[in-house]
């Protein structure tokens, strides 16, 4: 695909992963729509091919009027959440807890289901899985279970929106807004989470970014996942 004056909706977009992913779009010279439940978070980045949009994709009004807005469109991403994510033993979790990391597959089921009929025929769609879904650490019981459900989900509706095309990016761990720490403690827990990988760092937000224009330009890619994990999975 080219991107070049193609429209994009990236849901997630003003953050983190769901950002970086913009600003290469946009570097490609698609238009590029970003959308989040709050959007201020990206009011520093100006670009004339770059505009922003309110929504809970947990929600089905909001998410159908987003596409209502905008369609027809060529690339859906999303990096968006959807809420909390729940971590720790399972057998000693709050199951609310629990249930709510599933509003990142419920978001995630939203979009692909009133998404797709907006897409252009030769369309695609990326959503962000992690690494977690295939390898858990200790406490990555909910990350795994959604995780594992996004990819099934990739797998399964590929077939039945061909020639339009989904797949799934699987990060490792990420250097984002996700996490709280600061200073030396941001460095000494990014270390400690990826000390046994093939490559002992975390990652970036424009490394994955990259997995997603990946998929989104090769045609010859749909219902599967691109790991960008820096060796998480084999570690």
């Amino acid at each position: 695909m080219e991107i070049e004056n193609k429209k994009a909706l990236v849901f997630g977009g003003t953050s983190g992963i769901g950002l970086a992913a913009c600003e290469q779009l946009i570097d490609k010279g698609a238009e590029v729509i970003a959308i989040s439940r709050d959007p201020s978070k990206a009011n520093s980045v100006k670009h004339n091919r770059l505009s922003f949009e309110s929504c809970d994709v947990r929600i089905e009004d909001e998410v159908k009027q987003i596409f209502e807005k905008y369609a027809p469109f060529d690339i859906l991403v999303s990096a968006a959440t959807g809420g909390s994510r729940a971590a720790g033993p399972f057998l000693e979790m709050d199951m609310l807890g629990f249930k709510s990391s599933f509003d990142k597959l419920w978001g995630y089921a939203n979009i692909v289901r009133f998404g797709t009929n907006y897409l252009s025929s030769d369309g695609t769609i990326v959503l962000v899985s992690g690494a977690p879904a295939r390898r858990m650490k200790p406490g990555q019981i909910a990350l795994s279970a959604v995780g594992g459900a996004v990819e099934n989900l990739v797998r399964g509706v590929a077939k039945e929106i061909a020639p339009k095309r989904i797949n799934s990016v699987s990060p490792g761990l990420i250097d984002t807004p996700m996490f709280s720490q600061e200073g030396e403690d941001r460095k000494i827990f990014l270390n400690s989470m990826t000390e046994a990988n093939t490559i002992k760092r975390a990652g970036k937000p424009e490394e994955v970014a990259k997995g997603i224009i990946f998929v989104i330009e090769n045609e010859f890619v749909t219902g599967t996942t691109v790991d960008v994990d820096g060796g998480w999975i084999n570690s």
